[in-house]
């Protein structure tokens, strides 16, 4: 950091005797010098553990303390946002909810989700249980340009944000592409499913 001043010279704290020193005055100023980036971090160091005010290449690694899905290629406000809303998504994993929260943060589009679970609380035993007896999770990610959708990231995606027992398919459409309705009591197809 070239230029960067210390807001406490070393050399204004030496006795006396080493104010007209010049080996001891060249001296310190060369500590300052090395000191200056030291002392200004320490001086922000609050601002580091804020996403929105940390340098960019801290919030990558900030990502990583707070478990953050990042791939490394995101634009700086998405990353910075990511990482901020990290730890309210650890709340809502494996939720539909947190799913569908995750995948707007990373592609900026809201996915649609068909899913086979369901909850219903009853006074009396025996009731019926809500849902599909398969578990089933089926993501749709309706964009302009199909082909820009990095759709490895998005499974990857899915795969860390989904409930770790249900299977899964992921689809990236065109925008106005009807969204497919499954038989809920037909096999998984092909390539698209997640392992």
């Amino acid at each position: 950091m070239d230029g960067l001043e210390t807001p406490w010279p070393l050399a204004a704290h030496l006795p006396g005797v080493f104010a007209e020193d010049d080996l001891a005055q060249r001296f310190t100023a060369g500590l300052d010098e090395v000191f200056a980036p030291v002392l200004s971090v320490l001086d922000c160091l609050e601002a580091y553990f804020s996403p929105h005010l940390a340098p960019p290449d801290f919030v990558t690694w900030l990502g990583g303390w707070v478990g953050a899905e990042l791939s490394g290629d995101e634009p700086d406000l998405q990353a910075r946002g990511t990482v901020a809303m990290a730890a309210r998504l650890h709340r809502l994993r494996g939720t539909r909810r947190g799913l569908a929260a995750a995948i707007q943060l990373a592609f900026g589009v809201e996915p649609e989700i068909i899913e086979s679970g369901g909850a219903a609380w009853s006074g009396r035993p025996l009731g019926v249980i809500p849902g599909e007896p398969e578990p089933r999770l089926e993501v749709f990610l309706k964009v302009a340009d199909p082909g820009s959708v990095d759709v490895r990231r998005l499974e990857d995606l899915v795969a860390a944000a989904r409930p770790a027992h249900v299977p899964y398919r992921v689809r990236v459409l065109p925008l106005d592409a009807p969204t497919p309705r499954r038989d809920p009591k037909a096999s998984p197809t092909g390539e698209e499913d997640g392992r």
